[in-house]
């Protein structure tokens, strides 16, 4: 009798479990449906995933946790096992977890193209950018990233029949620039310089008929140039940074929460790059009494006569254009 009551008990934890089982199952299926439609929905817009306010308490949440806590607002059984409520090991918010439903979206979206180009021709379009070493890619580096993905798909390089770069030496050159390279295999794969940034280089073209603007940018690259010229002057626009921002929380100045207080680099202006001055100017006033900083430790520090004597040319022509002569001195 013991037994049975034993057996009889269980078949009960038994079935208790498997209803807990196919509830958290069915409460995972819901949450990482309601990832995914919220991560389409950025993709489709164009919309970063990230903000300036990660934890869930943040009035300045990203877009992925905002609309996430949105769609759960309008769907009662998608918010009652999501963000807050879900198990803290398994909210499927994580930007690891929004990174692996990117790639899978595009995986998906790669699958239709291929399968709507079904074996036709097709031209390719490349953009380049720097690592975070600042070294730029070199065209023989696209080449083989190009038919890697092309072989991935089973194309065929001679079907290639335009390419589009934009017009750094490394996607246009006459000699090892990745359009000479791909026109070496396909002859057929006609060049044509992206428009947009044609529109862009006709716009800073016009903007630099004017010599003001023309000696303004010429002196903030020469800036930028300067500092990021060397490991040790970037290193120490980084410390200055750290060490201002640690003042600030310690002064209850500034607060700490995840995305806030991002570094900013020292992005140079590129003529064919939409914003991108607009993104340099923006970085530069920002952490221009950094810069400061390091231009003071060059004029003190530097290791010719012709760095220290730069150092200190550059600074004062700046600091006269922008009529900024406080700013370096000011957090």
């Amino acid at each position: 009798m013991g037994d049975f009551y034993a057996s009889k008990d269980f078949r009960g934890w038994n079935k208790a479990l498997e209803r807990f089982r196919l509830q958290a199952k069915s409460e995972y299926r819901i949450r990482l449906e309601a990832s995914i439609d919220v991560a389409r929905l950025l993709l489709y817009h164009g919309l970063p995933f990230r903000g300036h306010g990660e934890s869930e308490a943040s009035t300045n949440q990203s877009y992925f946790l905002g609309f996430l806590r949105w769609h759960g607002d309008k769907h009662p059984d998608v918010e009652k096992v999501i963000l807050e409520k879900a198990p803290q090991n398994d909210t499927l918010t994580c930007p690891i977890i929004q990174k692996d439903i990117v790639n899978a979206c595009e995986k998906e979206t790669l699958k239709v193209i291929i399968e709507d180009l079904n074996g036709d021709h097709f031209g390719i379009l490349v953009d380049e950018s720097k690592d975070i070493s600042h070294n730029r890619t070199n065209g023989s580096c696209f080449e083989k990233e190009i038919y890697s993905l092309l072989s991935d798909h089973s194309l065929s390089p001679s079907k290639i029949r335009g390419q589009g770069y934009d017009g750094v030496s490394n996607m246009k050159g006459e000699i090892n620039g990745l359009k000479t390279l791909i026109m070496k295999d396909s002859s057929s794969a006609y060049y044509s310089h992206c428009f947009a940034h044609q529109l862009q280089l006709t716009l800073v073209v016009i903007a630099k008929k004017h010599l003001e603007v023309e000696e303004f940018f010429d002196h903030v690259t020469n800036v930028l140039n300067v500092v990021g010229g060397s490991f040790k002057r970037r290193d120490l626009l980084r410390h200055h940074q750290a060490e201002n921002l640690k003042q600030l929380l310690e002064s209850g100045e500034a607060y700490t929460e995840q995305g806030l207080h991002q570094e900013r680099g020292l992005q140079r202006p590129g003529d064919t790059r939409w914003g991108s001055h607009f993104k340099t100017l923006d970085n530069f006033l920002v952490i221009f009494s950094f810069i400061v900083h390091v231009f003071e430790v060059i004029e003190i520090e530097g290791s010719t006569p012709s760095d220290r004597n730069q150092a200190e040319y550059l600074l004062t022509k700046v600091k006269t254009i922008l009529d900024v002569e406080s700013v370096g001195h000011v957090k």
